[in-house]
């Protein structure tokens, strides 16, 4: 369990750095952490953060811009409503000119 941990701290700090008004997806995050088949593991990372108010899990979206994490939000449109806020627009739950808005980690 300690790795998922580390692994899961070293996933919050990536997604502490996206800026506001962006997505990345996670993906993107895997491979910056050099894992880059463990996409699936970014997303179990951020359902795991789950009322953490110090990691903008709202801005990790899937290779698309589909908001596939949105249901780990209170409420199901929670998601939408802060990336909106952000002033990203989303449609049909998909990001709209998302390589407009898409942030790759460095």
């Amino acid at each position: 369990m300690a790795d998922n941990e580390n692994f899961f701290e070293k996933v919050y700090e990536v997604v502490r750095r996206i800026p506001e008004g962006k997505v990345t997806s996670y993906g993107a995050i895997a491979n910056h952490l050099g894992t880059a088949r463990s996409a699936r593991m970014v997303g179990w990372a951020m359902n795991a953060c789950a009322g953490r108010d110090d990691v903008p899990a709202h801005r990790v979206v899937n290779r698309n811009g589909v908001l596939t994490g949105k249901f780990h939000f209170q409420g199901t449109n929670l998601m939408q409503q802060l990336l909106e806020n952000e002033g990203i627009r989303v449609e049909d739950n998909q990001v709209v000119d998302f390589d407009q808005h898409f942030w790759h980690p460095h």
